[in-house]
């Protein structure tokens, strides 16, 4: 575990860095740079902005930038917001529980629903649910998560008016069962293509556990076919779907991202945009990282799971 542990360490080093460098290139290459909204101020003359871009190191060479933005990161300075002035990390620490909420939520019904599908698709092979099931997947996964927000708001928001269209709480209220009003929609939104890609991956896992010969032994000593689903079959299926879960976890910040654009969620994903959009590079270098490790630790936790609840399994 501790060679395994040391590996992973330093091949999250590398990465890391690489999406760093690529993602700062990127930035402080496109059109209009870092202070191109100080442009649009008509108190702001030429000199002025060159003097604002000395004070900020922006005419430095870029290679002398990224090293010592690099730095500072590592010392634990993230750097500071264009916009107000606050640390990257207290920006970033106001929007990271909503996001969490709306992700935790959309990722538990993706796995709950997604499950109970597959299971049912794999011990209902070519039924009526199975072609549905399969159909369904298919239409999830090919409908961008945009379209699936404005409809959802559309249909139980103006025209059945179940839910709220958007925002993360009712202003004057921010009660519990507010919450989890606003959160309905959002994360079903986010969760449905998410059920589409658990549902086809359990009914494939359960499938090969199917056919293996335990469940075969099982079946010989008269065991239950209930049983065999339940004890056996279940357990050996969601194996995969940990290791699933790790590699998911990207497309879910993406999902979020639009998802939250759509419903005024005050998430991460809004505040990229909303960075962007600004040209606040700091906060979106920012996130930029802090969304890189979250995808590094969750496969690095995913694959130790594994590793703990499957005995055959041995890190080094």
């Amino acid at each position: 575990m501790p060679r395994f542990l040391l590996n992973r360490f330093s091949q999250s080093i590398v990465l890391l860095v690489i999406v760093s460098i690529i993602g700062f290139t990127v930035l402080n290459l496109m059109p209009g740079g870092p202070l191109a909204q100080f442009g649009l101020d008509p108190g702001m003359t030429q000199k002025d902005i060159e003097r604002l871009s000395e004070q900020l190191g922006l005419n430095r060479p870029l290679w002398i930038q990224y090293l010592d933005w690099a730095w500072r990161l590592i010392q634990g300075d993230w750097g500071h917001s264009y916009r107000d002035g606050s640390s990257v990390l207290t920006v970033i620490g106001r929007h990271l529980l909503a996001t969490l909420l709306l992700m935790g939520t959309s990722t538990a019904l993706a796995i709950a629903i997604g499950s109970w599908i597959g299971i049912r698709g794999a011990t209902h092979r070519y039924s009526l649910f199975d072609y549905c099931a399969t159909v369904g997947a298919m239409v999830a996964l090919s409908v961008p998560t945009f379209w699936f927000g404005l409809i959802g708001i559309y249909i139980f928001t103006l025209k059945l008016g179940w839910v709220p269209a958007g925002n993360m709480y009712a202003i004057g209220d921010g009660s519990v069962l507010d919450y989890l009003h606003h959160l309905i929609l959002p994360s079903l939104v986010l969760s449905l293509v998410h059920v589409a890609i658990w549902s086809r991956y359990m009914r494939t896992a359960t499938l090969d556990a199917l056919t293996q010969d335990f469940v075969k032994t099982a079946r010989a000593k008269g065991v239950s076919e209930r049983r065999i689903l339940l004890k056996h079959v279940v357990g050996n299926a969601l194996l995969p779907m940990i290791t699933l879960a790790g590699v998911q976890l990207p497309s879910l910040l993406t999902g979020a991202l639009v998802t939250e654009t759509v419903f005024t969620w005050p998430g991460m994903g809004r505040l990229f945009l909303d960075s962007l959009g600004y040209s606040d590079y700091p906060v979106v270098m920012g996130l930029l990282i802090f969304s890189a490790i979250l995808v590094v630790l969750g496969n690095l936790i995913a694959d130790i799971v594994v590793a703990v609840v499957d005995p055959r399994i041995r890190l080094s």
